[in-house]
């Protein structure tokens, strides 16, 4: 992935969560204690089947959906916001260290799988 589409992607993560954020008053809407939940087992899964899978395999990809269907608790993201926050978790301290928890190569792998997922999925926002 060139520079400025990583740069666009992680614009477009920023402008969307702003605006979720601003619309639903702060995501007042969302179980935030469920969603913490669903990830614990969510990622604990990936965890379990990280090894010796590939980001574009099915399996993976049922996890993927997943974590897409989580993130759309708060708002439906466009390809690029997704993307974009793929490159949150690697590039954000505190994010790369909550996802790298459940595994040492989480970060990578997810975000690889993320990318897969905006590249071939539906559901996306335009």
């Amino acid at each position: 992935m060139d520079q400025q589409y990583a740069d666009a992607c992680r614009q477009s993560l920023a402008a969307e969560q702003a605006r979720s954020l601003s619309e639903t008053d702060n995501w007042a809407h969302v179980d935030k204690d469920q969603v913490h939940r669903d990830w614990d087992v969510l990622y604990t899964e990936v965890a379990a089947g990280l090894e010796g899978s590939l980001p574009e395999d099915e399996h993976v990809q049922q996890f993927v959906r997943r974590h897409f269907s989580i993130i759309c608790r708060f708002y439906t993201p466009t390809r690029q916001a997704y993307i974009g926050m793929a490159l949150l978790y690697a590039e954000d301290d505190a994010m790369r260290e909550f996802h790298n928890s459940y595994h040492p190569r989480m970060v990578e792998f997810l975000g690889d799988a993320m990318k897969v997922h905006a590249e071939q999925g539906a559901g996306f926002a335009s």
